[in-house]
């Protein structure tokens, strides 16, 4: 299992791959793990914000954890399995059930919905990491409804098996404020935008969406900034930078499921409702990357 020593570089929050029926699509899901395992990141989450995880049952998760690990057997990366609910006792069961499918450590949202107090919050993750199972915090205040305090955040990280975070906090101020402490557990950076920046302020790497595309080029850039090149990475970074944004012009991941399609990784771009597919507006402006892509 993961530890804190061992969270840091490039994760890739997969899609979740589904049929013209909305069904699983297994045989695109390993093609797109396997094709992203080569490319050098340091570990895969699966059934996160963009594997879509509101809209997936218990087996199917057991069977999409399954599918990774064949595909991702020979390169051995640890994956990453959300589990994180807005109710304690089904996030247990969802810990307990990654724990039984291998999951090297669970992403556990902060609660949303019903806006519990910090406390609640902190008892919430308390309960989570006794499971045993590392936990990774996910703070993304925009999904939730709910801003953690820092001190607050401080406190989750000091919790015994939580081994890190992710931040898709909309700017730096967390990881900086966090940063400062010698002894903080690694932060990664979960809003793409922002990944030199919080590289730069301390991240020790990204789960980034984003990178289900160009995967090797999101890993040469966290490369060439852990190697010292900073002027290089932000450059490399810069690059990548109107692609990103295009992916989240309309609610992910449904334009990184439409790249994905017509790169030929996965079958279909279906998304599962409430989710729609990208409009017609998106598809034209995504096009040019299409191409590039498949050089």
């Amino acid at each position: 299992m993961l530890n804190e020593h061992q969270l840091h570089g490039v994760y890739v929050p997969v899609v979740t791959p589904f049929d013209a029926n909305e069904e699983l699509d297994l045989e695109s899901l390993h093609h797109l793990v396997a094709s992203i395992a080569k490319s050098g990141v340091h570990g895969i989450v699966l059934n996160g914000t963009t594997g879509e995880s509101p809209s997936t049952s218990k087996e199917e998760i057991e069977r999409m954890m399954a599918t990774a690990q064949s595909a991702s057997a020979d390169s051995r990366i640890p994956i990453v399995l959300g589990a994180g609910t807005n109710d304690t006792r089904s996030t247990v069961s969802r810990i307990e059930q990654a724990g039984k499918l291998g999951a090297e450590a669970v992403l556990v949202v902060v609660p949303y919905y019903n806006r519990p107090s910090q406390q609640g919050v902190v008892e919430h993750f308390r309960r989570a990491a006794q499971v045993g199972v590392p936990v990774i915090l996910y703070e993304i205040p925009h999904r939730t409804g709910l801003k953690l305090e820092h001190d607050t955040v401080r406190r989750i990280l000091d919790i015994d098996g939580v081994i890190g975070m992710k931040d898709s906090t909309p700017n730096t101020d967390l990881v900086t404020a966090l940063a400062q402490g010698s002894e903080t557990k690694p932060i990664l950076c979960g809003e793409d935008t922002l990944l030199y920046a919080s590289l730069s302020a301390g991240a020790k790497g990204m789960m980034s969406a984003s990178a289900n595309v160009h995967t090797d080029r999101f890993v040469t850039f966290y490369n060439t900034f852990v190697a010292g090149q900073h002027a290089d990475a932000e450059a490399q970074f810069n690059t990548l930078l109107p692609l990103v944004r295009l992916l989240f012009a309309e609610p992910n991941p449904a334009p990184l499921k439409w790249l994905l399609h017509e790169q030929g990784i996965i079958k279909h771009e279906s998304l599962r409702l409430p989710m729609l597919p990208i409009s017609p507006e998106l598809r034209q402006r995504l096009a040019p990357y299409v191409q590039q892509l498949q050089t």
